[in-house]
């Protein structure tokens, strides 16, 4: 039977390149693969086998302290239909997305700010750094007290310092503020990696460039746009796509600061999980809760991979 050109093709591609990874391993690359096996299985033994666990469990009827009742995808399909839930879902997601745009944004400016001939350099990173590298129950602490309806430091200051006013707003117990409260902690505590990230990325950037581009009389904006922004763009998506992952799976500000209050105006996944596996011990729900996201996380992260992956090739 006549085997099509493009199948032949492909098996082509791939013999050339397992024939290209044996040359570059050399003769002992079956030795390397032996090296590698027991890591390989220690790894998916820690994490393979409590991940299918969780994904079982999530189909369950799973109470603490009584063994769990399979129940199919029962948990999920409640929860798809659960208004509570809904909204946990959109608040995680204008959480994220909120912060991660900030973030963005001071990061880029911190970047510029820190590339600039300016006094102190060194010291005005040291400083900027602080935010990103203190403990975030600390942190979430700190803001507590300046967030404070009755005795915050920030009520202070715009009552009777500066008179903006009229009387103190309770930043992290009213619907209005206390989402913009919690996004406003996390931009202070993630928009320094930004920044670090963007400097190393820019002093990679050959200085020709910037010289080609003034030559052809191009001012700061363009500069910026045609020269810096192309040179930081693979760095951009890594960046964001860590900082995405890590704010969708921010706990302890929102939960030391509103504990997804006033009335769930600021209740994110991460919170909604503990409460539901420790506050009404539901486990099997919680989990539920935990991996509901999951599959579309997945497709994110690899839909920007793949860009990632053109760009280079590009």
């Amino acid at each position: 039977m006549a085997v099509p050109a493009a199948e032949l093709g492909t098996r082509a591609g791939l013999n050339g390149r397992a024939v290209g990874l044996r040359r570059l391993l050399g003769p002992d690359y079956r030795m390397g693969y032996l090296f590698v096996a027991p890591i390989a299985f220690f790894v998916l033994s820690l994490v393979g086998y409590p991940f299918c666990y969780a994904i079982y469990l999530s189909m369950t009827h799973k109470l603490v302290g009584l063994p769990p009742v399979f129940v199919g995808f029962e948990n999920y399909i409640r929860l798809t239909g659960d208004g509570f839930f809904q909204r946990a879902v959109v608040n995680s997601f204008v959480f994220t997305f909120g912060s991660v745009g900030c973030k963005l944004v001071l990061g880029v400016v911190m970047a510029l700010v820190l590339s600039s001939h300016i006094r102190w350099r060194s010291f005005w990173t040291g400083v900027l750094l602080i935010p990103w590298v203190a403990p975030t129950v600390v942190s979430a602490l700190n803001f507590l007290w300046i967030f404070d309806g009755s005795l915050g430091v920030l009520n202070y200051l715009l009552v009777r310092v500066l008179h903006v006013l009229p009387q103190g707003v309770g930043w992290l117990s009213e619907p209005g503020t206390a989402m913009a409260s919690v996004v406003a902690v996390n931009v202070w505590r993630g928009f320094p990696f930004f920044g670090i990230s963007f400097l190393a990325g820019m002093k990679a950037i050959p200085a020709e460039l910037y010289e080609a581009a003034a030559v052809d009389g191009a001012g700061a904006l363009p500069r910026f746009r045609h020269v810096t922004v192309p040179g930081l763009k693979n760095i951009m998506i890594i960046v964001v796509l860590l900082s995405t992952i890590w704010t969708f799976n921010d706990f302890q500000i929102v939960y030391i600061l509103t504990k997804g209050g006033p009335g769930g105006t600021t209740m994110v996944m991460p919170v909604l999980t503990y409460e539901t596996a420790f506050g009404a011990q539901r486990l099997g729900e919680a989990i539920a809760v935990a991996l509901y996201l999951l599959p579309a996380l997945a497709v994110t992260i690899m839909v920007l991979a793949r860009y990632m992956r053109k760009g280079r090739k590009r």
